[in-house]
């Protein structure tokens, strides 16, 4: 950068953080008619029982639940018209949007390969499923589609892992996988490796939860601060979501595609001629 630029970054920065301070003056004195308090923002948040969506006319239900189907839509449909349409176009010389999804196939498969060399195709796929669902889960939340409640208040819909039924569903799906994998490679051998780790699916679901939630917490405790309520919010929002959607798929694709290994690993049973040949030759070392 020239200096005519640095003048430029200087001043467009400065004018930025000067609109943002009046903003921030001129919310504080204006005086809300109505706000709620955090505490109840936190525990609808986390316990449903003031804002729920009526499902077709047939039962109420949170709004995490709606979030939830219009994402496995979403990502359905995107996956049909990328398969009929996309795949079957792939050249030797990839475009951007094939070397993407070409790249996004070897991280889960490279992911899958180190953490569990014994069986990796399936728990690959199945990670490649998670990360990319809970990340467009959770950015999803950033488009603030606004929904009618069964109160009559509009509300916009939340992050499906942000509802702790998500978050404990997709626990237990990992959960299930990871038992499946060990059942089909090992027997009973595999489900007791399972069975041992019994604490894995309440983790890994209150781990997703847990920072969800924190999120959201940290979002409202910005908007609810006088001085940082103008502008900051959006930026804080954004890049919460974004660090969650990433760091969470990270990690639970981590976990799983690790106990998946170890589940399935399956023990050689070493002869006991072979036992003997190797203890004489320690003895005459």
């Amino acid at each position: 950068m020239n200096k005519k630029q640095k003048i430029r970054a200087g001043i467009i920065f400065g004018v930025a953080f000067i609109i943002l301070l009046a903003g921030s003056v001129i919310t504080g004195l204006v005086k809300n008619g109505h706000s709620e308090e955090i505490q109840v923002v936190m525990r609808d948040a986390v316990l449903h029982e003031t804002f729920k969506v009526n499902l077709f006319g047939l039962i109420d239900v949170n709004p995490g639940l709606i979030s939830a189907f219009c994402v496995t839509i979403i990502f359905l449909v995107f996956c049909l018209i990328v398969r009929i349409f996309v795949i079957p176009k792939f050249k030797k010389i990839p475009g951007k949007f094939q070397m993407f999804l070409e790249q996004m196939v070897d991280l889960f498969s490279n992911m899958g390969k180190g953490n569990s060399p014994h069986a990796y195709k399936f728990v690959s796929a199945y990670i490649f499923a998670a990360g990319a669902y809970i990340c467009i889960s959770t950015i999803f939340e950033l488009f603030g589609i606004q929904v009618m409640t069964t109160a009559g208040v509009s509300v916009a819909l939340p992050a499906p892992l942000s509802d702790i039924n998500g978050a404990v569903c997709m626990g237990c799906l990992s959960y299930l996988v990871i038992m499946g994998g060990g059942i089909a490679k090992n027997g009973i051998k595999g489900l007791g490796k399972t069975l041992k780790e019994f604490s894995l699916p309440i983790s890994m679901s209150f781990r997703l939860f847990g920072a969800m939630l924190s999120g959201a917490l940290v979002t409202e405790l910005v908007y609810h601060a006088t001085v940082m309520s103008y502008g900051v919010p959006v930026i804080v929002g954004v890049l919460f979501t974004l660090l969650h959607a990433l760091i969470q798929a990270y990690v639970l694709t981590t976990l799983v595609s690790t106990y998946f290994g170890e589940v399935t690993e399956q023990t050689v049973k070493v002869p006991k001629e072979k036992k003997a040949k190797k203890q004489k030759k320690a003895k005459v070392a």
